[in-house]
């Protein structure tokens, strides 16, 4: 169980303010941020699925989605208020080039709630904050572990992300989704995080070349590890990975 299984729970669950949010390291960059740089707005932002699950419990969660839906409704709307607070604010910084969500919507088989609770609680929610940043010109990444094939062209179509990022090989390979989807939206990182931390050096480099001859053409990918670079990975094979993509020449 998580801190809010009922509706008494929700009104004494500390909830943060929009007016806390701080913007310091922002205003930092905005001054001394390289010309040739910029900020992608995140850090924590947009856990639409993993906070609904979190601070009820997954188990109380599912079982909410019947018996107490309008209380996942109200913890809904208020992520939905404090992620839009958190985003309008981020985007007030001319250093401030593109938004990226984070929230891990399913498992190596399927997602974490049906697809249509999925659009209901989680996609709608994406949809307004990429709204903001297209209001601003800018792309909308999306951060999303899991299998999201059922729900793969809502993301495009519907909530409209410009880029996905987790690739995970027993899922899918970032080189074979460069054909399918690959062909819609930009697709980042796919360099599995199990195979950097099993392979040798040769076999990273390996890997980099025959992604980046795949992924390449036509634009629209960008190298990198297939989920966050964990502090498990070896980190010579994490420098082979960049230094490898340094290299490459197409």
């Amino acid at each position: 169980r998580g801190p809010i299984t009922n509706w008494a729970e929700f009104e004494q669950y500390p909830w943060p303010s929009p007016d806390d949010i701080s913007t310091q390291n922002l205003e930092w960059y905005e001054v001394n941020l390289p010309e040739n740089m910029c900020v992608v707005g995140g850090g924590g932002f947009a856990h639409f699925a993993e906070f609904l699950t979190w601070l009820m419990g997954y188990t109380t969660f599912c079982t909410a989605l019947f018996e107490q839906r309008d209380l996942v409704q109200a913890i809904y709307d208020r992520l939905l208020e404090l992620y839009v607070a958190s985003a309008k604010r981020i985007l007030e910084y001319s250093c401030v080039k593109a938004l990226w969500g984070s929230d891990d919507m399913g498992f190596r088989n399927g997602l974490l709630m049906s697809p249509d609770d999925m659009r209901e609680f989680v996609l709608s929610g994406h949809k307004v904050i990429a709204e903001l940043a297209h209001a601003r010109h800018m792309p909308y990444l999306l951060h999303a572990c899991g299998n999201l094939s059922l729900i793969i062209d809502d993301l495009i179509d519907d909530v409209k992300i410009d880029a996905k990022h987790s690739f995970e090989d027993t899922i899918e390979r970032v080189t074979e989704i460069k054909h399918t989807y690959g062909q819609r939206i930009a697709i980042l990182g796919g360099i599995d995080v199990d195979f950097l931390c099993r392979a040798s050096e040769e076999q990273v480099r390996k890997r980099v070349r025959e992604t980046l001859d795949i992924c390449m053409p036509g634009g629209g990918y960008c190298l990198g590890t297939g989920n966050s670079v964990a502090n498990y990975i070896p980190v010579d094979n994490y420098l082979a990975m960049v230094d490898e993509g340094r290299r490459y020449a197409g």
